[in-house]
C-alpha cells in the first residue's frame, strides 16, 4: 500500500510538471509573436469561423439536420411529447421541432454583422487570451461580446416563426405555471427565449469548431498569417 501511494504521488507530481512545461512552452511561443501578428491571426481565424458558421447554420437543415446543434424540445415538453405521440399527436410534435429549428436557421444570418464587428473590435489582449485559452476560449469571447445584442435581434424572428404553431401557446401557458413550482427552468418556460438561447449556443459552438480546425491544421487555411500564428502553437 505505501508503494502504491508513493507511485500515485509521483505520477501526480509528474503530471503537474508536464502541464507546467506545456504552459511555459506555449508562453514562449506566444512571446515570439508580435502583437500585430497575434491580433491579425486571431481576427482572421475568428472572422473566417464566423462566416463559415453563419453559412452552415443559416440554411435549410443547418440546425435541423445537424445533430450537434439540432434544437430539441425543452426537457419537460420533450417528456410530454412522448405521451402526446401515443395519442396520435406525433405530426404536431414533429411540426413544432421542425419549426423551432427553422426559426434558428432564419435568425442566424441576421447576426453576421455583429459577429464580424466583435472580431474587428478585438483587442490584443483578447487575441492572446484566445490563443492561450482552452477549447471554450472562442465561445467565451463571442458570448461575452455578442450574446445580449444577438438575443435581442434573434428573439423577434424566433417568436414570429414559433407563434404559427398552436402548441407553442399551450406550452408557454403550461410551462409558465410549472416554472412557478420549480418544475421547469425559468429560461425554458418561454419557448421563443429557449430557442433563441439554443440558437446562440449552436452558433458559438460551430464558430469554435471552425477555429479549432485552423488550430489543428493552419496550413490548410490558405492564409500566410493564419499559418504563421497558429503554426507557432503547434
Amino acid at each position: 500500500m505505501p508503494q502504491r501511494r508513493a507511485f500515485i504521488h509521483q505520477a501526480t507530481v509528474f503530471g503537474a510538471l508536464l502541464l507546467l512545461a506545456q504552459r511555459q512552452a506555449l508562453a514562449l511561443s506566444l512571446s515570439s509573436l508580435s502583437n500585430a501578428d497575434a491580433s491579425s491571426g486571431v481576427k482572421a481565424a475568428l472572422g473566417k469561423g464566423a462566416e463559415v458558421a453563419v453559412a452552415l447554420l443559416g440554411q435549410p437543415g443547418g440546425f435541423l439536420d445537424n445533430p450537434k446543434v439540432r434544437i430539441p424540445l425543452p426537457g419537460y415538453l420533450d417528456d410530454a411529447a412522448k405521451l402526446l405521440r401515443k395519442f396520435g399527436q406525433g405530426k404536431r410534435i414533429d411540426e413544432l421541432v421542425t419549426t423551432i429549428n427553422r426559426a434558428a436557421e432564419a435568425a442566424v444570418p441576421m447576426g453576421k454583422d455583429l459577429l464580424v464587428g466583435a472580431v474587428q473590435d478585438m483587442t490584443v489582449t483578447d487575441a492572446k487570451n484566445i490563443l492561450a485559452g482552452g477549447d471554450t476560449s472562442v465561445t467565451d469571447f463571442f458570448a461575452a461580446k455578442t450574446r445580449a445584442p444577438l438575443s435581442e435581434r434573434f428573439l423577434p424572428v424566433v417568436t414570429q416563426a414559433t407563434e404559427k404553431v398552436g402548441l407553442v401557446q399551450q406550452y408557454n401557458g403550461f410551462a409558465g405555471k410549472a416554472a412557478s413550482f420549480g418544475l421547469v427552468k425559468k429560461e425554458d418556460a418561454d419557448l421563443p427565449h429557449y430557442v433563441t438561447g439554443k440558437t446562440l449556443d449552436g452558433l458559438y459552438l460551430t464558430i469554435g469548431e471552425e477555429e479549432k480546425k485552423i488550430r489543428d491544421n493552419p496550413a490548410a487555411a490558405g492564409s500566410a498569417i493564419l499559418q504563421k500564428v497558429f503554426g507557432t502553437l503547434k
